[in-house]
């Protein structure tokens, strides 16, 4: 935690109106540039394009059945890749660029709670259209997510998945243990439906 506070400690302390100092981090306004240079908070870099699942860590696998045809399978890639799963799923996003792209960072926030992360890879074959993000300091849990869509030219069907490996990185999602775990799910399952 106080490596964490090191981190943000440049940023100004700004005043809301009848309320308690906050810093700007908190306030939403963060400086992607800083975020760029800061390391990851775990060693599996890629583990999810892999389809690994680390050892010490929740793991989290989604998917659902978003239409057919090659189309559909188009207009949900190009949602995904521009943000969609998360805007859809009613998060805020800030990111470094409008179009996902390797190295992209992204701060996500749901309500006040901010999480940055930072593209690590990016899918782009024939049938399979995504990426994968990793956790930066500041996150609340540390791990990686990956958002694809596939489309399946036997049936035609296209498919979203979100997968993931996590675990706690502060004290309070800690505490939170189960609560949060809930939340991923239920976030998840939202990002299916955003696309």
């Amino acid at each position: 935690m106080l490596e964490q506070q090191s981190v943000w400690s440049h940023l100004p302390t700004v005043r809301r109106r009848r309320g308690p100092g906050v810093s700007a981090w908190q306030a939403g306004r963060v400086d992607l540039q800083t975020l760029r240079e800061l390391p990851l908070t775990y060693p599996e870099v890629g583990a999810t394009a892999a389809g690994q699942r680390p050892d010490g860590y929740g793991h989290l696998h989604v998917q659902a059945r978003i239409g057919s045809v090659r189309q559909r399978f188009e207009q949900a890639a190009g949602a995904v890749m521009h943000w969609g799963m998360q805007r859809g799923a009613g998060l805020r996003v800030q990111a470094s660029s409008d179009v996902v792209v390797l190295d992209a960072v992204v701060v996500v926030r749901l309500g006040f709670l901010p999480a940055p992360c930072r593209v690590v890879y990016v899918v782009d074959e024939p049938d399979l259209r995504g990426f994968g993000y990793g956790t930066l300091p500041g996150h609340p849990e540390s791990g990686e997510e990956r958002f694809v869509v596939r489309y399946d030219p036997v049936t035609s069907d296209v498919f979203a998945e979100v997968s993931s490996f996590s675990r706690p990185a502060t004290w309070w999602s800690r505490a939170a243990g189960p609560v949060l775990s809930v939340g991923q799910r239920l976030i998840a399952r939202r990002y299916l439906r955003a696309v």
